[in-house]
Formats: structure tokens, sequence, C-alpha cells
């Protein structure tokens, strides 16, 4: 028998597992329990949602401010305005109903939902706006029930009293901030003191009736009966004529010869019925709207008027005033927070017995009540009350009382009484609700300094939420005007509110295996709707005040996104994400990059010590600061073992390139890969990085330093098989030569060159390089220099000209230089120079030049064939530069072979230009380097950064380590070398 709960328990868990999103912290599972052992009070759908929403919506801007709405809008806008507010929420209620019955919702209620399903990044801004908005809606009932007691019940209450004519509105205010104070000190300790006690509060339903109401009007004009009693300028008593209080009022002495107001004089003064009754056809009248400025004087249409004199100074007269400029969008954002109370049953989710059949059943059944109650009152209103009395905010025309409370039976104060306690008891459920949400978000994590707030009581109370919130409605109560603080709290609302429409529509439409809601009633179209009309309602209500909730929002967001802890929930942004870049990959797939699109996509590869360390970091400072043009970058690297060997040395070693990446802020992917030996695993990366098209076509490495030594005699092999495997897979390559002399991301250059040596046309990689670099802060002030070498009997005015030319079309500031050299100096260059030429003169054609121009280039381009064919000493430097395809034996046969194929060399493409490849009995080849060398230092020695063509490795492999040696020298006394061997393909265009 004991053991009976503990298996219930077990199939509980685990027939919710698969409901309960991935990613939830522990210590909700903790909380559970606790809160279970302490036996926290659970609540149903009645006390739990549909009456705590009921109170909400049935607030303070029914009893205060709907009447004003209708008789200032009009019955028809008005109904217009309502059934937009409660549509907007209805389609909301619907959509959280289905989030709400897709899994256990634990405490936090829409600030769960949203985070579950949006993301934490939208979570954490949503539900911190939503906070706000909650604790703001406390600061609104609290006012309202100020006003309320101030105005309505007992007036004398008043601390501040107005000295003279036109001051009661401060005085209002200073009595809003004392009363409004105290009255949060005592609802905060009721909240401390347990929920159990907030939920005593019922709601005190009306009866509607009316009797006799009669209003005072002078001409057209409305007057307020709190300065009089009786409605005449005089009374016959005793067949003598006396003045009335009113006269008084409006003349100087009491005397009916006296001076009196203009317009006092020439209207009389009549009384009319406030309340005429269903049948009265008032409703008519009341149909249109009657917009005002502050401080118009109230009139009734169709009474008539004689107007006065112009210069009379209305301000101590007895009308009623208009208190502030009405139009359409003001009423809207005035009145959308009383239908904001649809989620106080969501926010309170950890104290409901079962939150996923309460929250849909009390929620939508809670606003079909009050949109029908709603409604209805519009059309009562219209119908039965005079427009005058319904223009009339505050019932000044009505010796001071509620305007609703005209209405009631037996008398005025059941009105009163139970909005002043319905108020109360929405502010106690919001200074209830807003803690809780904001102790759920401090727990989450995802907001580190709001963390202190998840704390609370022994008995999972939020002590230091609940401090917090009454701090901030203290904020709204300063501010001490309902009608300045409802567009506020609208505007969090909304946003809260679209949000939850658009987590039901994405998680609907990516249709994830998780989405299985128990509440069928939904569809993606109404939560676009849903989210539509709250986006629109937005910028009806304020379009300065949305712009503003977005921008709190956006803050929030973003600190989140940097600062703020890695959650993973299994969100349908994640999902959203996914299924874009499925759809991306499999477009991009469709064909190669135009060459206007072309990026370096970089596979970086990191050299690991014994402890999963990247031995060059700067390598990786390297890669963000050439990621200017964006792309795709794959940082790998190889571990030699066996993978079962190695799980836990592969975790350490992407753990530690990962974190190296995060402070590099090298934005990529990571792949470590474990083969038997180095070199097979370097090739597998080469081959099978990155998915579809979006795959890498460079591969940044740093040269081999200590090839040299013994040690790492298969050092400099593995290099050179690795250049051979991108030169196959027609992959661009780029060597770092003294990576750790290169800057960090924290330098600076101030001032020097990049200096590229354009020895042959690799499809302009050398010339894109440093015009992205220079995109980087740390490059941003060097300028680009651009050698080019040429024969003593080349036209190299002519050349420079055509380089010039050339790089002004690429839309490139470079200074142009060209080197001459000897022959015999360059004579390992004479076939990559012959097609250099070649290929510049298609350049030059594509820039569409003159024909006399192209006849020209052709002629320099025959003739210098010609001369290379006809001397036996450059037919054999041909030779022995022949395109890769040749076998570098260098006999006499192998010549005259390669000799019938150098005339077809001009179409084996841009990868076979330039293909230096020394070799022992080749002695040329190195004279060549120490000459090159000693020109580049000559020009180069102190640039920032020297970029030269890197020539492919001799087929021979017995050539290899010469091949390291024919580099090394090249490169010899310069301090930083970009190594650069181009893909076979243009990557860069003169067109636009």
């Amino acid at each position: 028998m004991d053991s009976n709960p503990m298996v219930s328990s077990l199939l509980n868990k685990l027939a919710n597992y698969t409901n309960l999103t991935q990613g939830v912290v522990e210590h909700e599972a903790d909380e559970d329990s606790k809160r279970k052992e302490i036996k926290v009070p659970r609540m149903g759908t009645f006390i739990g949602v549909y009456l705590p929403c009921l109170q909400n919506i049935l607030g303070v801007i029914l009893f205060l401010r709907l009447t004003w709405i209708v008789g200032t809008a009009g019955v028809l806008e008005s109904f217009i305005i309502v059934f937009m507010c409660c549509a907007c929420t209805m389609l909301t209620a619907i959509s959280m109903s289905a989030i709400a019955t897709n899994g256990v919702v634990p405490a936090g209620g829409s600030y769960y939902m949203i985070s579950r399903s949006l993301g934490p990044e939208f979570g954490g801004a949503v539900g911190l706006c939503f906070y706000l908005g909650t604790t703001f809606a406390g600061a609104m009932y609290i006012l309202g029930t100020i006003e309320i007691l101030l105005t309505y019940i007992s007036p004398s209450a008043a601390i501040f009293k107005a000295e003279e004519v036109g001051e009661e509105t401060e005085a209002m205010l200073n009595n809003m901030r004392v009363y409004g104070t105290c009255i949060i000190i005592l609802m905060a300790i009721v909240v401390f003191v347990g929920v159990k006690y907030v939920n005593k509060l019922a709601l005190v339903f009306l009866a509607f009736c009316w009797f006799e109401v009669i209003i005072c009007l002078l001409g057209n004009r409305t007057l307020s009966k709190r300065s009089f009693d009786v409605c005449a300028k005089f009374t016959e008593s005793d067949n003598e004529t006396r003045t009335t209080t009113l006269w008084h009022l409006f003349c100087d002495s009491s005397s009916l010869n006296a001076t009196c107001d203009d317009y006092f004089s020439l209207n009389n003064v009549t009384e009319i019925q406030g309340i005429p009754g269903v049948m009265s056809g008032v409703l008519i009248d009341n149909l249109w709207s009657t917009y005002s400025e502050k401080g118009s004087i109230v009139e009734k249409k169709g009474q008539p008027s004689v107007a006065g004199s112009e210069d009379t100074k209305m301000g101590g007269l007895p009308y009623v005033f208009t208190d502030i400029m009405t139009y359409f969008t003001m009423l809207v954002g005035i009145y959308f927070p009383s239908v904001t109370g649809i989620m106080a049953g969501s926010n309170r989710s950890g104290d409901l017995k079962d939150a996923q059949k309460s929250i849909p059943t009390g929620t939508i059944l809670a606003i079909s009540t009050t949109s029908f109650i709603y409604l209805s009152c519009i059309v009562l209103f219209g119908a039965c009350i005079e427009g005058v009395i319904l223009r009339d905010k505050f019932g000044e025309a009505v010796n001071g009382n509620l305007v609703v409370g005209t209405l009631a039976w037996p008398s005025p104060w059941v009105i009163v009484i139970g909005s002043f306690f319905s108020t109360c008891g929405a502010g106690l459920q919001s200074l209830t609700g807003a803690p809780r949400l904001l102790q759920a978000i401090a727990r989450d994590g995802i907001v580190p300094f709001i963390q202190v707030f998840g704390h609370g009581k022994a008995n999972g109370e939020p002590t230091w939420a609940l401090l917090l919130t009454a701090g901030i409605c203290e904020i709204g109560i300063l501010i001490a005007s309902l009608d300045s603080v409802a567009p506020i709290l609208s505007m969090f609302f909304l946003m809260c509110y679209m949000f939850v429409n658009l987590a039901c529509a994405v998680q609907t439409l990516l249709r994830t295996p998780n989405w299985r809601p128990r509440f069928k009633y939904y569809h993606w179209t109404l939560s676009f709707l849903g989210m539509s009309l709250c986006l629109a309602l937005m910028f009806i209500c304020s379009w300065y005040y949305a712009l503003i909730a977005m921008l709190i929002a956006g803050c929030i967001y973003k600190y989140i996104e940097y600062r703020g802890a890695e959650k993973e929930w299994g969100d349908g942004i994640r999902g959203l994400s996914l299924n874009a870049a499925r759809y991306a990959l499999l477009r991009v797939e469709d064909g190669p990059p135009h060459t206007k699109n072309w990026r370096p996509q970089l596979l970086v590869l990191l050299n690991l010590d014994s402890e999963q360390l990247v031995k060059h970091p700067r390598l990786l400072s390297f890669t963000s600061q050439l990621k200017a043009g964006k792309g795709l970058t794959i940082v790998g690297s190889v571990l030699q073992g066996i993978y079962l060997d190695k799980c836990t040395e592969t975790q350490k070693a992407e753990e530690n390139v990962k974190a190296l990446m995060g402070v590099e802020k090298t934005k990529g992917f990571c792949q470590i890969v474990v083969s038997p030996n180095y070199r097979d695993g370097i090739s597998y990366l080469i081959q099978s990085a990155g998915l579809g098209g979006m795959k890498h076509n460079t591969v940044l490495m740093a040269w081999p330093q200590s090839w040299k030594q013994t040690e790492n005699r298969f050092s400099w092999k593995n290099f050179v098989d690795t250049v051979r495997e991108t030169t196959a897979a027609q992959q661009a390559l780029l060597v770092a030569k003294n990576i750790d002399l290169f800057p960090t991301n924290q330098e600076r250059f101030m001032e020097g060159n990049i200096d590229v040596w354009w020895i042959v046309h690799d499809g302009g990689m050398l010339m894109l390089l440093p015009f992205l670099l220079r995109q980087h802060k740390v490059w941003r002030k060097c300028k680009m220099r651009i050698f080019t070498v040429a024969q003593m009997d080349d036209n190299s005015i002519q050349m420079k000209k055509d380089l010039q030319m050339f790089l002004y079309h690429l839309r490139l500031n470079a200074e142009v230089e060209v080197v001459e050299m000897f022959e015999n100096d360059i004579s390992a260059f004479t076939y990559e120079k012959t097609l250099m030429m070649e290929q510049r003169s298609q350049m030059l054609k594509q820039m569409q030049l003159s024909k006399n121009e192209r006849e020209r280039e052709a002629q320099l381009i025959h003739d210098r064939n010609t001369a290379s064919h006809s001397a036996p000493a450059v037919k054999e430097s041909v030779a022995a530069a022949a395109p890769e395809k040749v076998h570098m034996t260098w006999t006499k046969e192998k010549f005259v072979a390669e000799k019938h194929k150098n005339k077809d060399s001009n179409a084996s493409g841009f990868k076979d230009i330039f293909n230096m490849k020394p070799n022992q009995s080749n002695v040329r080849r190195m004279h060549t380097a120490v000459k090159l060398n000693g020109v580049v230092l000559n020009k180069s020695q102190h640039a920032q950064l020297v970029l030269l063509n890197m020539p492919g490795p001799p087929k021979n492999r017995k050539g290899d380590e010469n091949y390291m040696e024919f580099l090394e020298v090249l490169t010899e006394g310069l301090d930083r070398v970009l190594l650069v061997r181009g893909s076979g393909r243009e990557v860069i265009t003169i067109y636009s």
C-alpha cells in the first residue's frame, strides 16, 4: 500500500514527460515537490481563473469611464472600440488556450508560455513588459479606487483643498498621490499575508434600473449642481421675487438690476430628464460622436441657445467643462485596459489544480461574459441616458454622483460601493500576479540582474518581487491620472498579447512533433488575425508609446541575447530558424554562386596541443578580421586516435575552440574530427565540412614554422598534401606565415601598407582579400599597394596604365607599381607571365575597350608568345613551369611531349596558371626565389602585411622538401605574409 503513491507519482511523471519542454530548469521540479509538501491551496476554474479574470476585466474603466466614452464617441464608435478590443482578447485567449494545453504550465503563466514557445530572448523581453503592464495596472486600479473614494463617497476626506477656482485639478492630483501611497502599502501587506485572503473578495453584481434624474441647463450649456440647489435664476415666494444661488454665481450682486454674465442674461435656465428611458428616442442623439477640445463646455445638441459676449471669462462659472481633449484613438487607449484582465488566471497557474483545464475554460468564459456586459452597457447607456450626462466624466451635473450609479436600485450607493470594492479587488489581483511573474522570470536565470527577485518566503511567496512591484506601482501613483496611466499599460499588454498570438501561429505552422494541444478550437489564421489586431491597436492608441514600448522590449531582448544565460527550450523561433535554414540551403544548392555573390567561406584549420588548447589563437583573430565579407566560417581541427577512445578529449577540444571563438568574436561553427592519422583527418574536413550549398570554398591555415626540425619531419609532408587536396577540391588556400605576429582584434594599425605582389592572375583573390581586411577596424587605416613584375623588354608604362584601369573598374583604391627584372632572374615565371598577359587581355576586353586597344593587346601577347617559343633558353624555362598536369621529370623526352601540350594550356583554367615546381635538378627555381625575395624586401619590408601568389607543389613527391625550402626563401625577412592560391574561378568582377 505504501508503494502505490510512489508508483502513481512515477507514472504521472512518465506520462507528462513528452509534454514537458526540454530545458526547464531543475528548480521547477524541486519547487513542485516543496509546494506539495507545504500543501499550498490549490484552486479550481471558478475561483482560480473565472473570478480573477472577471474582477480585473469588470474593473475601474467600466464604472468610471465607459459612460464618458459612450457619450464622447457615440454609440456606434463606442461599439467599434469595444468590439475591437474584445475581439483582440478573445483571439488571444484562443491562442493562449492552445499553448496552455500543450503541456504542463507551472508558475509564471503567460511568461512561461511565451518563453517556451518563442525562446528566452522573446520570453524575457515580453515577460518583463507584461510584468510592467500588470504593475501599472495595479496603479491604475488604485487610482480608480481613490477617485471613487474622494469624488463620490467622501469628498470631505480630501487632504488638499482648492483655495481658488481652477486649482481643483492640482489638489486632486496631490490627494491621489498621498492616498495612493497609503493604499499600496496596505495592499502589499494583504498580499504578503497570503494569496488565499485575496480570493475572499468577490465581484458585486449589478442590477440595472433607473429613476428620475434632473439636469440643469443654461441655454444649451450644462451646469454643475455641486454649487447650487435650485435650478432657477430666481424664485417667487409670497409675491416676492428672490434671487437664487445660481444668480449669485453669474451676477455681481443679489439685486435684480445687478450686472450679470452676458450669456446668463440672454438664455433661460431649463431642467430636462437626465435618464429619459429607452423609449425616449435619446439613442438617436447618442449615436454619433461629440469630440471636443480641453476646457470646452459640455453642451446639449438641439437645445435653443443665444450666443453671448466672446470676452466673458468662463473659469469661475458653474459650467461642466471637459478636462482633456478627446479623439477616437485616445479613447481606444483609455478603454483597452478594461479588457486586459484575461491573464489574471494564467499568471497564477502555479496555484491551480489543473491549469490545462482551468485556464482555457475560465478565461474564455470570463471574456464571453464581460464582452456581453460591455456591449450591452453601450447600448443601454446610449438608449437610456442623456448625452450631456454621458459626457460629464465626474458626474458634476448630477450632484457629483457616479453616472453609472444613477442607474442603480435601490440607491446609487450600490454601484459606488460595489465599484469601490471591485477596483480594490482588481488592484489586489495585480499585486498578487505581478510579483509571481517577476519571480518566474528571475528563477529562469535569463536576466542576470533580477535573479535576486527569485527568492521569497519559505512557502514560495515572492517577497522581494513584491517590494519591487510596490515601488514601480508607486511611480504610476505619482503620475496621479488614470487617463495618463491607461495608455501606458495598454502598450505593454498589447505587446504581450501580440507575442502570444505569434507563438501559437509559429508553433501551428511549423507542425513540430511536440505541438499537441488538448484545446482543439484554434487555427493559425485566428492567431495571425489576433497578432495583426494587437499591432494595429498599439499604433491606434499611441504611435509614440508603441515605439517606446518596442524599444524597451528590444533593449531587453538584446541584453538577454548578449548577457543572459544560454537556454534551450525547444522554442518555436529555433524551429523557425531550422525551417528557414533548410529552405535556404535547398535554394542555395541549385547552382554555384555568381561572381558578384562570392565570399570567402572559410575552413580554418587549427592545431591543438596536448591539453586540447589552440596553438595559434591569432589565426582566429585574423579570421574575424577577414569576415567583413560575412559568409560561412567553419573552425576545424583533427585529433589523432580512435573516436571511441577520444570522446572526452573531443568534447573538451570543442569547448576550448568554441570558447576561443567567443573571445575572438568569430561567428561560425566548430568541427572536431578524430582520425587514425592527422593527414586523413585534414582530408576528411576538406571533403565533408559544411552542408549543401553552405560549404567552404577557402581553406585558411598557419605555416608550419618548425617544419625543418627532425621531430616534425611529417609536418611539412602534411602541409604539402593539404595544398594538393585543396587544389584538387578546387578550393582557394590561404597560408598565414608568422601567424603569431599578426594583430589581435584589439590592436589598431594607424598607418602602413598592405602590399599585394600580383605575379599571376588567380581569379582576383589577391585584390579582394585586402579590400575585406580594410573593412575591419584593425586594418582600416592601412593603404593598399599592388606590385606586378615585368621583364626589361616589357611595356611597363602600358602595363601600369592597364592595371590602373582594371582597378578603377573594380572600384578598388590602390597604388600600382610595376617592378622590372632581368629575364634570367625571373625565367621561372616566363610561362606564367605569358598567361598573365593573356588573362589581362581578357579582362580588358570585358571592360569594353576600343577595337584598336584590343588589337594592340593581342599584338603584345602574340609578340611575347613568339619570343618565348623562339628562344631555347626560354623554351626550357617554359617546360620547367608547365601546368600541373605535367609530370615534372625535366627530361628531353618529357620536354618534347609537353611542348605540344603548351598550345592548349590556356584553356586549363585559372587553377593551373601559377605552378612553380622546384626540383633538386632545377637550380634556377631557387635563384628566382632569392631574386624575387630581394625585390619584395626592398619594396615591402616595412609593410604591415604582404600577400603573395603561392605556387603549387610538384607532382613528384621527391621535390616536396625543396618546395618548402623554395617558399621559405621566397618569404624570408618578411614579418607577416599571406600566401594565396586561387581556387581556379573568378571571385571579383567589374560589373555591378
